[in-house]
């Protein structure tokens, strides 16, 4: 597939989905920010369509002009697509590994927990931006889909638990800003781990989104107990489940290897997704 400047993509947005909470937010997040990538088979009168942000990608359209070599794009991508996709998938990439997702939203009022003394639960700035880098190893995903700490820090869409010193200990953010909903997501440090504090965040993150007259949503792992546990203690109850699809690196030889469910470091990197 090729990448497409962004004065053609207003053609394009009707082959994704919209207005709906789960997958649909990639594609409209990228729209607004600008950050992600936009791609098709062919410039002119696309057959097939994918949108992606942070590891994350939406394909749409018909496989049936795509190559092996034409998803190469898509590789180490999380990938939402229709099952008329999986065959071309399959031919593209070493392993297809499929993973169930669950989507929630905010249907009931998070339970209060006092924030423990001597730390504040307020907006990230862009001062933030320093904090957010050195935050933890496996931290990183929390800002991608922003372009990184500075992007996230002055966004207006991350709320964070600081201590006296500054330093932040746990952090909320809309992890994809779509027209309607926004997809939180949240990390916790972990030596600050159950003391609420990524509730906290959560909970504050939620109370901005819906200001701003969208509507909270959650995106997570079927496998994620923790992030399950935090989503319904947050208020937010399941809506629907789903399939999306991890690739692999691009196959070899057209000879892919059978997909496994991910685990360890590959689902605990995404955290509360």
């Amino acid at each position: 597939m090729i990448e497409l400047a962004p004065d053609r993509l207003p053609v394009l947005t009707r082959w994704l989905p919209t207005g709906a909470p789960g997958p649909a937010v990639v594609g409209e997040h990228v729209l607004g920010t600008g950050i992600g990538h936009w791609w098709a088979d062919r410039p002119d009168r696309p057959r097939a369509v994918a949108v992606s942000c942070a590891g994350y990608a939406v394909l749409r359209g018909t496989p049936d002009a795509l190559t092996p070599e034409s998803l190469a794009p898509l590789a180490h991508h999380y990938i939402d697509a229709p099952a008329r996709f999986l065959p071309a998938l399959r031919s593209a990439f070493d392993r297809l590994t499929p993973w169930e997702r669950m989507v929630w939203t905010l249907q009931a009022e998070p339970h209060r927990t006092p924030t423990p003394r001597g730390l504040t639960v307020r907006r990230l700035e862009p001062r933030d931006a320093r904090s957010l880098a050195v935050l933890d190893s496996d931290a990183s995903w929390i800002h991608d889909a922003w372009g990184g700490p500075a992007g996230l820090a002055s966004s207006g869409h991350g709320w964070a638990a600081v201590d006296r010193a500054g330093e932040l200990l746990a952090v909320a953010s809309t992890h994809f800003r779509g027209t309607l909903y926004e997809d939180v997501s949240v990390f916790t440090r972990p030596d600050q781990r159950r003391l609420h504090l990524g509730l906290a965040c959560v909970t504050a993150l939620c109370g901005d989104i819906t200001a701003r007259g969208h509507r909270p949503s959650w995106n997570c792992s079927t496998l994620n107990r923790a992030s399950r546990l935090l989503a319904w203690t947050a208020g937010f109850r399941l809506v629907r489940e789903y399939v999306h699809h991890a690739a692999g690196s691009p196959a070899r030889n057209g000879r892919p290897t059978p997909g496994r469910h991910p685990s360890g470091k590959a689902a605990a990197a995404f955290g509360a997704r």
